[in-house]
């Protein structure tokens, strides 16, 4: 392995993620947050940068066995995650968070639920009664919010989805059947979905679309034996997807920038990380073959130091400070879904993923005139 590969990635990820933790869990996040770039979001940028910051963290905090610095940074950091669970749900607090006002926040309700699904323990059944049922009823309020006909769906998936896992007796699988159903009609082969009956060149299978669909038919498995036997061809695809992720990273690290929401950086690379995580891979790509591809994207990214302001917030951009690449509806906040390309740090460190000798990835490979094996659909 790279030297000190899974330290770099550790440090990275709480480069980016620590202004909000440290200022939301003191109460501070909404007096912290820039929010003079396209300000008509301020109302949703709170739920936005926290939400999307623990959707890719948690399987870190949730990861049991640590030892040493590690151990005790993720000790400190769990500390921090579950106040600000606390001050984001508490109608109280001055950092109370938008779950229900307009319709962004069904996005953002569904990342963190997202986070809780990933890490049930720290995020959820280590807080006290109050915090918890702050939580559920933080959820529950996105109810309200009618999802588009999009991958908005699955937000409101998610949401029911992390409510069963918490326990909650009143989860609405008619939510879930909706979603499950509609995307069903909207595959379009190769691994791929439509966001919506029409094709998208953008990154939304791997944002949004194959992440949600496959965790939640995950949780939900044990309630409908439908989910269950779907669950294994939508994983299927879903590796398939991860597959294509791999091969688009360029020999020196760069890829594609094609689509809506290319300020989410290497978020682009979700549902490769989650693949990583889950196991999807196995017999497909070697671990070290991923860990190296994912490694060259992170490096690229984050050797631009304009990626963040002189506070350390998130700046728009890809490579650095690259406002006009962000549509309106980007804020501050809208770019922590970066956050989500470090979910293989739920993996222990002797897991192959980290130990497995470096391998140059399939571009790499083949533009260093190495003979490999073509690509195929599924």
């Amino acid at each position: 392995m790279e030297k000190n590969t899974r330290d770099v990635w550790l440090a990275y990820m709480l480069d980016i993620v620590t202004p909000v933790l440290k200022h939301l869990s003191t109460g501070t996040l909404h007096e912290a947050i820039p929010t003079n770039f396209h300000s008509d979001r301020k109302n949703y940028i709170l739920l936005e940068a926290f939400g999307r910051s623990i959707c890719g963290m948690a399987p870190w905090l949730e990861l049991e066995g640590l030892e040493g610095e590690e151990k005790l940074l993720q000790e400190k950091y769990r500390t921090m995650a579950r106040a600000c669970m606390d001050r984001a749900t508490d109608p109280r607090s001055a950092d109370f968070m938008n779950f229900c006002s307009e319709g962004q926040p069904l996005v953002d309700t569904a990342f963190l639920a997202h986070g809780i699904l990933r890490a049930p323990k720290q995020l959820f059944f280590e807080l006290d009664e109050r915090v918890r049922k702050n939580v559920v009823q933080a959820l529950k309020s996105s109810r309200r919010i009618v999802p588009c006909v999009t991958n908005w769906l699955l937000f409101s998936a998610m949401v029911e989805a992390a409510l069963y896992r918490m326990g909650e007796m009143d989860y609405d699988l008619v939510r879930v059947d909706y979603a499950v159903n509609m995307f069903r009609t909207w595959y379009l082969g190769d691994g791929t979905y439509g966001d919506g009956p029409e094709f998208h060149w953008d990154y939304y299978n791997s944002f949004v679309i194959q992440p949600m669909l496959v965790d939640v038919l995950r949780t939900l498995k044990e309630e409908r034996r439908e989910y269950s036997e779907l669950l294994p061809e939508v994983e299927r695809r879903a590796a398939r997807c991860a597959m294509v992720l791999e091969r688009i990273v360029a020999p020196d690290g760069t890829y594609p920038v094609i689509g809506r929401s290319v300020t989410y950086r290497f978020g682009v690379f979700q549902m490769l990380s989650q693949a990583v995580l889950e196991g999807l891979l196995r017999d497909r790509l070697p671990d070290g073959q991923a860990r190296c591809a994912l490694h060259a994207v992170i490096e690229k990214v984050m050797e631009n130091k304009n990626i963040f302001d002189k506070e350390g917030w998130l700046q728009p951009g890809v490579y650095g400070l690259q406002p006009d690449l962000a549509e309106g509806y980007i804020s501050v906040g809208s770019l922590y879904l970066c956050s989500t390309v470090f979910l293989p740090l739920g993996l222990p460190p002797s897991h192959k993923f980290w130990t497995e000798d470096s391998m140059d990835w399939t571009a790499r490979k083949i533009w260093n005139g190495e003979n490999q094996f073509c690509d195929h659909a599924i």
